[in-house]
């Protein structure tokens, strides 16, 4: 049973992306404390927390000593902007990113989000053709259902309508391409990005942008070759390739970035959730050497972009100490050793319910795609389909003790994306919990 609101509680916090109806009624969880991999609410309950917060909490829930190391620098020094000037502790967590990064990703430009880290990435490719000469790259191509953040460039990057519409007429007109769901050919998928290129006009394109695993739509696995063939393509038409790792980065995949995993270093990386494992906001860049050089040994000469809170002492502190936690513990590894049975004791489970459609995903990073009928191929109306994930879906999950999100962006999914620190005992907990839940949405009318 979840703690809900009161609406005079409510009365002065706006929940984000929260219909209006639950904002009145005061039907929201009030969450109090966390502890590795279960978070409490009010009442005492106790939940897994299967979405690692938002995809974020790599480390687990209540760790003193990254509060700690937080305390110490606010008592220290708690804030110096990153404007010409800097201190150790941002030096330290540059250090540290730069080390774990691949290839000559040797640059760290830091600020407060994932969709800060994503305007600083399209801000970035302005610049670098301006400084090349070439102003008239201003494009950047992005897939279908993916996600890159809500600040008008990343959400003119983003590939979702859904959370697009209400701005159209503010958004760019970037270039949307298919992303890989469906392909089994890697180069078949990653020609879609060439023809988008060359239709678009190379010269006006500056940057490729897309997750190495894909989040919107559900944990999409890109076919062998995929980004191997998107590199060949950036480099043959001088555009730049991002890699947006705000999810996929510091462990989600079993390396410490997905770019590690897809075998590619792409000109960019763009990072947040897990460089702090949300102890503190954070975002960030990563820019190849040779191309950061690029643009400060031009007629331009710096990156001309910055922040309030970029580069935070306290938040520079937090992520030190978290990613030396990461590393000292072998997180990383523990994902790496336990992905195949992941894997396995998801197939297994979806294997029972005929309303599962797929299973996708890999790490700890995963969704389970839901229909009405697998065996006859009968999908849900979208009637249905809403009364599932909205009304349905997320109340039984909070009954059997497993607090995720229930997904409606694409087909519907349940996603399971849980701390990084988790056991094989804590999985086979998460999956037995998805497993009761689908017993009792299965036994209803769809």
């Amino acid at each position: 049973m979840t703690t809900t609101l009161t609406t005079d509680t409510l009365a002065h916090t706006v929940l984000h992306f929260t219909p209006g109806q639950v904002l009145r009624s005061g039907a929201a969880p009030v969450f109090v404390r966390g502890e590795g991999i279960r978070i409490w609410d009010q009442e005492g309950n106790s939940y897994i927390d299967g979405l690692a917060g938002l995809f974020s909490v790599q480390i687990g829930h209540g760790r003193a000593d990254i509060a700690a190391a937080a305390g110490e620098q606010m008592k220290t020094l708690a804030y110096m902007p990153s404007w010409s000037a800097t201190t150790p502790a941002t030096i330290e967590a540059s250090n540290l990113i730069a080390s774990l990064a691949p290839g000559d990703l040797d640059v760290v430009f830091l600020v407060s989000s994932g969709s800060e880290a994503v305007e600083s990435a399209i801000k970035f490719s302005r610049q670098y053709h301006s400084a090349r000469n070439e102003p008239q790259r201003v494009k950047v191509i992005s897939r279908n259902l993916s996600y890159h953040g809500t600040t008008l460039g990343a959400l003119s990057a983003t590939g979702l309508t859904g959370i697009r519409e209400a701005y159209g007429p503010l958004l760019y007109g970037f270039r949307k391409v298919p992303n890989t769901l469906g392909f089994d050919d890697g180069v078949e998928a990653a020609a879609r990005v060439e023809d988008a290129i060359v239709e678009e006009g190379p010269e006006s394109v500056a940057m490729v942008l897309a997750e190495p695993v894909q989040n919107g739509g559900g944990s999409i696995v890109p076919p062998a070759g995929y980004w191997q063939e998107l590199r060949r393509i950036c480099d043959k038409y001088g555009v730049l390739l991002c890699a947006d790792e705000v999810i996929n980065g510091f462990g989600r995949l079993g390396e410490w970035f997905g770019s590690q995993v897809m075998g590619v270093v792409p000109d960019l990386i763009t990072f947040a959730k897990g460089a702090t494992s949300s102890y503190a906001p954070i975002g960030g860049l990563l820019i190849r050497q040779p191309v950061f050089d690029e643009l400060l040994d031009s007629h331009i000469g710096m990156f001309n972009h910055g922040a309030t809170w970029g580069g935070h002492p306290v938040v520079a502190a937090t992520s030190v100490a978290n990613l030396t936690a990461l590393r000292d513990e072998d997180v990383v590894g523990n994902v790496a050793s336990l992905a195949g049975h992941f894997r396995e004791r998801l197939d297994r489970m979806a294997s029972g319910h005929r309303m599962v459609s797929d299973v996708r995903g890999m790490g700890f990073f995963y969704a389970v795609e839901l229909t009405a009928d697998r065996e006859t191929g009968r999908r849900l109306t979208p009637e249905k389909e809403a009364v599932l994930m909205k009304e349905t879906l997320p109340p039984i999950m909070m009954e059997e003790g497993l607090y995720t999100r229930a997904d409606d962006r694409g087909e519907p999914k349940i996603l399971l994306c849980p701390p990084l620190i988790s056991t094989r005992s804590d999985i086979d907990d998460m999956v037995s919990m998805v497993d009761r839940t689908l017993e009792r949405v299965g036994a209803m009318e769809w």
